[in-house]
């Protein structure tokens, strides 16, 4: 699996070649959680979100497809007590329904055959009026032309299946029937937004 295999050098990414946007990122999803939050965290990666979303809340887990980005992410924020590790399949999550305050899945929907079907999931496993939290970079300019940094990872094997500008990204969650979806843009060499809204 490419996830397994870039897991080493991931972080060089997240800290390195896409540091403006990630430290902006971690801003803007710090700022949605609170104390009383028991969240999940789907596709967590390496843990970027992961390590500024456990200190701000009262029980995490965190998820992905992936062993080796999961096992990076269980070292990478081994200080934080309150995190629990678990591989998962975003389109079919096994948690009850209703289960956290908070779900939030990091730049993973325009990876996925299925889109609709992991929103539906993250929706079935958050409490009624709890917020979901998908960011995802955004890989077509406003011009709608792939950007480079799309095309090189998809020959690498990362497989985008599909590229979104913000107002794509924002009309997939209106067509999907989120109608109070809110954008907020983390800018940098590969922007990143962030879709906040509440659970239908």
């Amino acid at each position: 699996m490419f996830w397994d295999r870039v897991a080493g050098v991931y972080d060089i990414f997240v800290n390195v070649i896409n540091r403006k946007t990630h430290q902006k990122l971690k801003e803007i999803v710090s700022d949605l959680i609170e104390p009383e939050d028991t969240v999940l965290e789907c596709a967590c990666g390496t843990g970027l979100l992961s390590a500024v979303i456990a200190p701000k809340c009262r029980q995490m887990t965190a998820t992905d497809f992936s062993e080796k980005m999961l096992k990076k992410a269980e070292k990478n924020c081994r200080s934080f007590r309150i995190i629990t590790y678990a591989q998962a399949d975003i389109t079919a999550l096994d948690f009850a329904d209703g289960s956290f305050d908070k779900v939030v899945a990091g730049n993973v929907i325009h990876l996925l055959d299925n889109p609709l079907t992991a929103l539906g999931e993250l929706n079935r496993v958050c409490k009624d009026g709890g917020m979901l939290i998908i960011p995802t970079y955004m890989n077509k300019d406003s011009k709608g032309k792939t950007s480079g940094f799309a095309g090189a990872v998809g020959k690498a094997g990362a497989d985008f299946k599909r590229q979104f500008t913000v107002e794509s990204y924002r009309q997939f969650f209106l067509d999907a029937g989120y109608p109070d979806v809110q954008i907020k843009l983390a800018e940098g060499r590969i922007p990143c937004a962030v879709a906040v809204m509440r659970k239908k």
